[in-house]
């Protein structure tokens, strides 16, 4: 009962020496709960089965949570089951309560055992409970075969992938670690955090978003003010500020039959008309 350490003697001695129920005194207890809401049934009624709350809680004693908090979410459990037992159907309480007290402390592990929520499928809790005693099961039997194997027949018989498996296990066999936590050397403050290495420095989708929408814009305009322009201004830009190697004034003016100062007079202008353009559709850069 080491586990029980933090748990009140007096509270655990009291839970331990409550009288059993029998059949028809607990009938009666639960009848008088249902019609006439009559405390002191409930108070009794719940009392005698705190037991039964304790020994439930023990059965979740490796997951390292608090055995005062197992057991308060064990009685939240006991009360929910009293609040919705129907004594017409002549089942025990105890046994009907069995499940409500389960369902409530394992709803407190999952919430509690981890600072990453873990799946709350059905599926998935019963693969979060049952995987260390399937696990330890199928490694005592004899010819075992590889891990992957292993998590198959799991997957299988709990009704999850074996991705799944594969995952609870590693969350299983590992604490969370902090992203504060140091790696690396730590001397004279030269340590980095596991936060440090998480950092992702592309742009965010807003900002891809963004850019790609003024580019498009930005194009847009850009063809617009193309059009303003005469053919011979239209080829000098191409050819000189378009393509990805720009050709000299020499070359433009030697293919043109002009001089390269001619080439550079018609640029000016034509840019000089490009920029009045782009300015009027709102686009301040060229």
């Amino acid at each position: 009962m080491s586990w029980l350490v933090g748990v009140g003697n007096q509270f655990i001695k009291a839970a331990m020496q409550a009288p059993y129920l029998e059949r028809d005194e607990e009938h009666g207890l639960a009848l008088r709960w249902k019609e006439q809401h009559d405390q002191a049934a409930l108070h009794r009624l719940t009392e005698s089965h705190m037991r039964l709350v304790v020994s439930i809680a023990g059965r979740f004693k490796n997951y390292g949570l608090p055995a005062t908090d197992l057991i308060q979410e064990g009685h939240i459990g006991l009360l929910e089951a009293a609040a919705r037992f129907d004594p017409a159907r002549e089942v025990r309480f105890s046994t009907y309560a069995t499940w409500w007290i389960r369902a409530a402390i394992q709803d407190y592990v999952l919430r509690n055992w981890s600072i990453v929520r873990g799946g709350t499928s059905s599926a998935q809790k019963a693969l979060f409970f049952n995987l260390r005693r399937m696990r330890a099961r199928l490694l005592d039997k004899p010819g075992q075969g590889s891990t992957a194997e292993m998590f198959k027949a799991i997957a299988t018989t709990l009704g999850v992938s074996p991705g799944d498996v594969e995952w609870m296990n590693l969350r299983l066999s590992g604490g969370d670690v902090s992203l504060n936590a140091q790696v690396g050397s730590q001397d004279e403050g030269e340590g980095s955090e596991r936060l440090d290495f998480m950092i992702d420095a592309s742009p965010r989708a807003d900002q891809l978003v963004e850019e790609g929408t003024d580019q498009a814009h930005h194009h847009a305009c850009l063809q617009q003010a193309l059009a303003t322009l005469n053919p011979r201004e239209r080829e000098i830009v191409q050819r000189r500020r378009l393509e990805e190697t720009g050709q000299t004034l020499e070359e433009l003016g030697a293919q043109l039959g002009i001089s390269k100062e001619r080439v550079r007079q018609i640029e000016v202008r034509a840019l000089e008309k490009l920029r009045q353009s782009m300015m009027a559709q709102g686009v301040h850069t060229l």
